[in-house]
């Protein structure tokens, strides 16, 4: 097996599917040359498996490679217009593409052109990539290293770099910038900035905006570098609604630990907005901001319902005393369990507490009241109800409204208590 050595000077000897390195000597001797690109080589320099093996054959057609390719598995041209096979076998899935240009012909991230030519040079294909780091190649069987444009430098130095001019091509490339930031503790190159700063994202969809925002926020990474990356290259004048701190980001990415993928990112949308939510933030409506920036980006219910939501309760927070419990009550209520207000209050720095406890008292006091996974549910139900002779209807509703009101004050303690009430309160 090929042995990568990495940016550390460590030998590093990646997973490698045995089939993929028999395909590359079929390729070979069939007069081509194969190599791994993009995300897979970025992340061997770094030490890291990845199981995303994209792989560009030089010096052959495709009508050459086609029959190499179908010994293995099932072939299936996703990408024609592309010239991308993919390539089924048990247990490991392969996209084989070839060399190509792209020449910006249109609106949007589909007005290209796309010449495939299996004669370019590996330094001519890489100059459509995005940054050096993904400009890199290895050449199978001995995963010798292709660097034309300077990455491996530009890894060391914590450096993000365009590749050239097409990099305008496609304005995602801004947003993917700011997730590769983060990502990978990189820190965009003066060139690069000046470059992002001239291109606007008016022609992406919220779908595509989502899936960066995402990346940035929720890979294991330095969210603060995504944001100073983010502010290097104005994007906060582009989504004004943005505003945190970089200290808060990077806390949050460690405070998600144990979440689902839902509460993990409705903790994280709302660490992006929570400077519009802290007290002396000077917004008047936390819930609109956050709302104008949600539909801009994503189409998802459990965010656009939750986040807006938990940050209005942040901002009814004083940051020096722990609300009394009915006021606690109420708030769990209303976010389904205080875990990820407690969670974003746990992320804020200190130094914005008026109380340095504050944060561990509120997690303290929502643990004792059992409501920091929960919301509290109604002692009194229907069938309760319907036991002491109350038909459903309109009476029931405000009995059980009247009822639950009671218990998040703390005056009723449990479900017997409730139906000694609602007795009460029928025969009065």
């Amino acid at each position: 097996m090929a042995i990568v050595q990495t940016l550390a000077g460590e030998d590093f000897e990646p997973e490698l599917p045995k089939r993929l390195l028999k395909i590359a000597d079929d390729i070979v001797a069939a007069g081509g040359r194969a190599y791994l690109v993009g995300g897979w080589v970025r992340d061997a320099l770094l030490g890291k498996n990845c199981r995303d093996y994209d792989v560009e054959v030089y010096d052959l057609e495709q009508d050459q490679l086609l029959p190499i390719l179908s010994k293995y598995g099932k072939t299936n041209l996703v990408g024609k217009a592309f010239g991308v096979i993919h390539l089924s076998m048990k247990g490991e899935s392969l996209d084989f593409s070839f060399p190509r240009t792209e020449s910006k012909v249109g609106y949007g991230h589909k007005g290209f052109v796309v010449k495939t030519d299996a004669k370019l040079s590996f330094k001519e294909a890489a100059l459509r990539r995005d940054f050096t780091i993904n400009a890199m190649g290895m050449e199978l069987p001995d995963l010798k290293l292709c660097d034309p444009y300077g990455g491996i430098d530009d890894l060391k130095s914590r450096c993000l770099r365009h590749v050239g001019p097409a990099f305008a091509e496609d304005s995602l490339r801004i947003l993917r910038g700011v997730q590769f930031a983060s990502r990978f503790a990189l820190n965009l190159a003066p060139e690069t900035v000046e470059l992002c700063r001239t291109l606007s994202l008016d022609d992406l969809s919220i779908e595509r905006l989502f899936e960066e925002f995402k990346k940035w926020l929720l890979k294991p990474g330095k969210p603060s570098l995504g944001l100073k990356a983010f502010i290097d290259i104005k994007l906060d004048e582009y989504f004004p609604e943005v505003s945190t701190s970089g200290e808060l980001l990077d806390a949050m990415a460690c405070n998600r630990a144990g979440l689902t993928d839902e509460e993990a990112a409705e903790l994280a949308f709302a660490a992006l907005l929570s400077g519009n939510a802290f007290p002396g933030s000077g917004c008047e409506d936390v819930k609109a901001i956050a709302d104008k920036f949600l539909a801009r980006i994503t189409n998802e219910i459990h965010l656009v319902r939750k986040v807006p939501e938990i940050l209005k309760c942040y901002s009814e927070l004083d940051y020096e005393t722990v609300p009394a419990a009915p006021v606690l009550r109420r708030l769990a209520v209303r976010l389904d369990g205080l875990k990820l207000l407690a969670l974003l209050v746990k992320s804020t720095p200190k130094t914005q507490f008026k109380s340095a406890t504050f944060a561990e008292d509120l997690w303290c006091a929502a643990e004792s009241l059992d409501i920091l996974n929960v919301a509290p549910q109604p002692f009194l139900t229907g069938k309760m109800l319907i036991d002491l002779g109350v038909k459903p209807g309109k009476q029931m509703g405000e009995i059980i409204k009247k009822s639950f009101e009671l218990q998040l004050d703390g005056e009723l303690s449990n479900a017997d208590a409730a139906i000694a009430w609602a007795k009460a309160e029928l025969s009065a």
